[in-house]
């Protein structure tokens, strides 16, 4: 009967609190949503080539390729131009009969396999319709040479019969890689995501929690009864976090390039200066939800609709299959702009000042996620 008791008890104090049920039974709901509208998709691989030079059989057998499409260049400059302003995924450039080398800017190990079998095949249908074509130009001369055979003298026939083996020309490809080599995998694609995923998600749930603790124990209360204004200690909290942010974002980044010889095209100041633009806007969307959750409990329960559908927004899954309006979510969401920003660095070796438009707005949630935090203070001033 105690047990009964208890066990009323804690379903009566479940059902009046809301957010707890909706954390259990709409949060899910929500997050398998998205999952299928994300991974039911066709998410179909297509790449653009620039060729140079290309044998114009070869090219026509190229572009024939599903999922590949070929664009022709007059130089391999203009080409090797396309590939670093991202218009194409590969160049193809033969620098001699049957001798190609080939660029990748192997940032999607998908793509960069999709153009190796899509030339090789192309090469292959090429040659077996080249040498069908031989055939039939052989079986019409064979009966031309059986007539005049018999008329050339011995010595003549004694030579048809021993022609001189013709060297047959071998194919060669040389394969050159903008980014990482031929070892790079899908983790080389996503990690600049990830790693910024790590720093905004670990920085969110400590600072929350801090300052989650500074309220339950009363001490937020002590100071917001003296004469200090609520920007100052928004400011204070911000500073002293914002050093323990500093501090994680170097070691993330330096173990994940440092241990995992993920490859950086751009420099490493630049992935830190964003990594820690995201840490510090984490660090206000902490600061944000703690002021609206009464409990550690409640905490957590921000990390479904705050945190994960960041990830499935940010760049690790292909966006481009989906409906518009789907794709219009991840503009509202920072690891969006933080992912792009350090996809670019790292994978491009693009700067910090072609990058205005991420920085910006990354910024721009750091400014008004603060200017909120200083109005949710508000709400808990005691004079």
């Amino acid at each position: 009967m105690r047990a009964l008791y208890i066990a009323r008890r804690v379903v009566t104090e479940l059902i009046r609190d809301k957010r707890t049920l909706a954390l259990m039974f709409v949060a899910p709901v929500l997050i398998m949503f998205l999952m299928k509208l994300i991974f039911t998709q066709s998410s179909t691989t297509s790449v653009k080539v620039a060729t140079v030079g290309l044998n114009d059989n070869v090219r026509t057998t190229l572009n024939d390729v599903k999922h590949v499409g070929v664009i022709n260049k007059a130089s391999n400059a203009s080409a090797q131009h396309a590939l670093k302003n991202q218009k194409v995924d590969a160049v193809i450039h033969e620098t001699s009969a049957s001798h190609y080398t080939i660029t990748y800017a192997n940032t999607d190990a998908t793509k960069t396999s999709l153009v190796k079998a899509g030339f090789n095949a192309a090469l292959t249908q090429n040659g077996m319709k080249t040498l069908k074509q031989t055939t039939v130009k052989l079986s019409k001369t064979v009966s031309q040479m059986a007539t005049t055979i018999a008329k050339l003298s011995p010595q003549a026939a004694a030579a048809m019969k021993q022609p001189k083996a013709k060297a047959q020309q071998r194919t060669k490809i040389t394969n050159h890689y903008n980014y990482g080599d031929k070892n790079t995998g899908f983790f080389d694609k996503i990690v600049p995501i990830l790693m910024g995923f790590f720093v905004f998600f670990f920085v969110f749930l400590i600072s929350g929690m801090a300052l989650l603790k500074e309220r339950t124990t009363g001490t937020l209360d002590r100071l917001l009864a003296t004469p200090v204004r609520r920007g100052e200690i928004v400011l204070g909290y911000m500073i002293s976090y914002g050093i323990l942010a500093m501090i994680q974002t170097v070691i993330i980044v330096l173990t994940t390039v440092g241990f995992m010889g993920v490859e950086i095209t751009g420099t490493l100041g630049a992935v830190m200066v964003i990594n820690f633009l995201l840490a510090l806007v984490a660090l206000a969307f902490g600061i944000l939800m703690s002021t609206l959750a009464e409990s550690e409990f409640q905490m957590m329960q921000f990390i479904p609709i705050i945190v994960i559908p960041q990830v499935f927004f940010s760049g690790i899954v292909p966006l481009d299959s989906l409906a518009s309006w789907v794709k219009d979510i991840s503009y509202v969401l920072p690891l969006t702009y933080a992912g792009h920003a350090m996809t670019q660095i790292i994978m491009y070796g693009t700067k910090l000042t072609s990058l205005g438009l991420d920085i910006g707005v990354l910024l721009l949630f750091l400014l008004v996620l603060t200017g909120l935090n200083v109005r949710g203070m508000r709400r808990y001033r005691k004079v």
